[in-house]
């Protein structure tokens, strides 16, 4: 069974920043990309950024380019999301995914960690 467990969500004021962490359970053979998506109360869960695991191919939503770097480590299968300039529009459940090289569809989730930024 896939394991996707994230770390590192927290309580933050404004201007501060974070890193959340994800680390996956498969073999980085069968891994296509993963990504963070996040979802805020009465919201729909949006995409945040992606890295395809080979090639580090990275993808952002405009709402976070220039603040936040998402980057991976291949000897751990561990992702990471650094969160510079956080604002309160950053609070959200964010999410870990994962994309397996045989459908290279987000598949597997992971249960969520909570960024709460304040003003």
């Amino acid at each position: 069974q896939v394991q996707l467990v994230e770390s590192g969500g927290g309580l933050v004021q404004a201007g501060e920043s974070l890193r959340l962490s994800c680390a996956s359970s498969t073999r980085a053979l069968i891994r296509y990309s993963m990504a963070w998506f996040r979802q805020a109360p009465g919201k729909e869960r949006e995409f945040v950024a992606s890295i395809t695991w080979s090639e580090r191919r990275t993808s952002y939503a405009d709402s976070v380019k220039g603040r936040f770097t998402i980057s991976r480590d291949n000897a751990k299968n561990t992702i990471y999301l650094q969160m510079n300039s956080l604002n309160a529009e950053d609070s959200a459940l964010y999410y870990c995914a994962e994309a397996p090289t045989s459908t290279r569809r987000f598949t597997y989730w992971g249960q969520g960690t909570q960024v709460t930024v304040s003003l």
